[in-house]
């Protein structure tokens, strides 16, 4: 979802809104008659105070005002577009610290298995680690109240472990190696979150960067890692903005401007209000304007992705590779109200530069959450000629290619979906956390395999073997997960791979991590058959530049 800052004077409208309908609470039924000149907006919110207040005062039984006026606002958003939203109180602060790029806590990645808390990875640097908390550590009890066993949520986890910076939390740990539970007092700190999982030399020329969401800290993240990867001899850039869901504009602007020449136009915006209008331009050099550019896709890929994607591929600037992305070119604009909560309402539609809407359509008729079903049924995952574009909707790139708009980018090179390896079984194993648990237990168990084991002798010569997959099964039916002969020979060598994955990450990093599991990602591996056409592209956007 784009974002944009929002004045006070932007918010004013929504806010009275918002406003008339709490106000409809308390104020008693004697309002005078809406005169007949009042516009409809004055006599609309009349007519919510009106209602609210009449429930509240005559209703037979007791109603909670307060969840009507949440649930009337949420109704009413619906009748919008698909991405205008409501947050309530309680949930704004950890919706806004998922782009903010940090939050206080005490900086754990945890999971819920057979509803206990785990420690999946102490955070670099936070509070937690510096105390000694371990990978596979059991949260037992939080401030002398017992949280395992108790179906505890991520909700609930959150609410007990957040808070603000310089507070502190009691929780008793239970670890394998210890017969008694573990006190600790922690002070919550700021904890950074980062929305670059990987950067990595993929090999002497090729360097591989992973944005999983645009967030406040993205694009300062992305200039680090540009610099890193340019000191280690990157000449061609893979940028993977697969299942990338978007955040915030400026990030997606800013990155582009890395790897755009200057004064290319990067994205256009139009509302229905002038003061939305506006367009985004590359005007300062940038640390990546020379090299060859691939931008992997896929329809994951969202809003401030599209719009990056969206103005290499007009600028012909990137190689766009995978499947069509999401088709979300709506611009949300965060509005802070009174009690908290927060509206992100629809403000404008964003524009590549060629001139096409990337939103694809929505109204009453359609079904616009069974998109991707749809696409399915149709055969687009599989086939690119399954895409049927409308010639009244074909633009052109700057040096004259073909791009089409009316719902998500369309790639340059399209890759089917391989869905010959994964089941439903593996689905399972993982959807039950039983792959989390196999995985803290086995690495609890052989520690000193893993030591002074180097993330690339790990790469090259680890490989998951007969005796872990049958201690997986065995956790998996410790968890109902019924054993499926027919889906496990299907899925080994693929199984194989994922467990080796995600125990990279526990053992070492999100780097070990994805550089583990792309290879088997279909759209990453054709892109590196690619860079002989992105380096054309390359060379042209030079030559118009010039």
């Amino acid at each position: 979802m784009s974002e944009v800052k929002n004045s006070k004077q932007q918010i004013r409208l929504p806010l009275i809104l918002a406003l008339a309908i709490s106000a409809g609470i308390w104020i008693g039924a004697t309002f005078a008659e809406p005169k007949s000149e009042r516009n409809d907006l004055k006599a609309a919110i009349y007519k919510l105070q009106e209602i609210i207040t009449y429930i509240n005062r005559d209703y037979v039984d007791s109603v909670n005002t307060n969840e009507l006026v949440e649930y009337g606002i949420q109704r009413m958003l619906e009748k919008l577009d698909p991405h205008s939203s409501y947050i309530p109180a309680k949930d704004a602060t950890l919706a806004k610290s998922q782009l903010d790029g940090e939050f206080d806590g005490i900086g754990v990645e945890f999971g819920i298995v057979r509803d206990t808390i785990y420690v999946v990875a102490p955070l670099t640097g936070g509070p937690s680690e510096k105390l000694g908390i371990q990978s596979g550590d059991q949260i037992i009890k939080v401030d002398g109240k017992t949280v395992a066993g108790t179906g505890i949520t991520n909700r609930d986890v959150f609410d007990l472990l957040r808070g603000p910076r310089g507070s502190k939390v009691n929780v008793e740990i239970k670890r394998k190696s210890q017969k008694d539970l573990i006190p600790y007092e922690i002070t919550r700190d700021k904890i950074p979150q980062y929305s670059i999982n990987a950067s990595y030399m993929v090999n002497d020329e090729v360097g591989y960067i992973k944005v999983t969401r645009f967030a406040a800290t993205t694009h300062e993240e992305f200039k680090r890692a540009v610099k890193d990867l340019k000191e280690q001899g990157m000449r061609k850039l893979i940028l993977d903005l697969q299942s990338n869901p978007g955040g915030y504009m400026g990030a997606a602007i800013n990155i582009a401007d890395e790897i755009l020449n200057d004064n290319a136009l990067i994205v256009s915006q139009r509302g229905k209000l002038n003061r939305y209008n506006q367009k985004a331009y590359a005007i300062k050099p940038g640390l990546f304007e020379d090299g060859s550019v691939i931008v992997l896709i896929n329809e994951g890929s969202a809003s401030a992705s599209e719009i990056v994607a969206g103005a290499l591929q007009d600028n012909d600037r990137g190689l766009i590779v995978g499947r069509r992305s999401f088709g979300k070119g709506l611009v949300q604009m965060p509005i802070d109200l009174s009690d908290g909560a927060e509206l992100r309402l629809t403000i404008a539609r964003y524009y590549t530069p060629s001139g096409r809407s990337i939103q694809k359509p929505y109204g009453e008729d359609m079904d616009y959450s069974s998109d991707w079903t749809n696409r399915l049924e149709h055969g687009e995952f599989f086939s690119a000629d399954s895409i049927k574009f409308n010639d009244s909707l074909r633009y052109e790139t700057v040096s004259g290619r073909a791009v089409y708009g009316g719902g998500g980018i369309m790639p340059d090179f399209f890759v089917p979906l391989d869905t010959t390896m994964s089941s439903a079984y593996v689905n399972r194993l993982f959807n039950s956390d039983s792959a989390r648990e196999f995985i803290l237990d086995y690495l609890d168990k052989n520690k000193k395999k893993f030591e002074n084991m180097s993330f690339e002798s790990y790469y090259k010569d680890f490989e998951v073997t007969e005796e872990m997959l049958q201690g997986l099964i065995k956790v998996g039916e410790s968890n109902k997960v019924k054993f499926d002969e027919k889906d496990f020979k299907k899925s080994k060598d693929y199984l194989k791979i994922l467990l080796k994955a995600h125990m990279g990450r526990n053992i070492f990093d999100d780097n070990a991590f994805y550089k583990v599991i792309n290879d088997i990602n279909e759209i990453y591996l054709q892109a590196l058959n690619l860079f002989e056409e992105a380096e054309r592209l390359a060379l042209n956007s030079r030559k118009e530049a010039n």
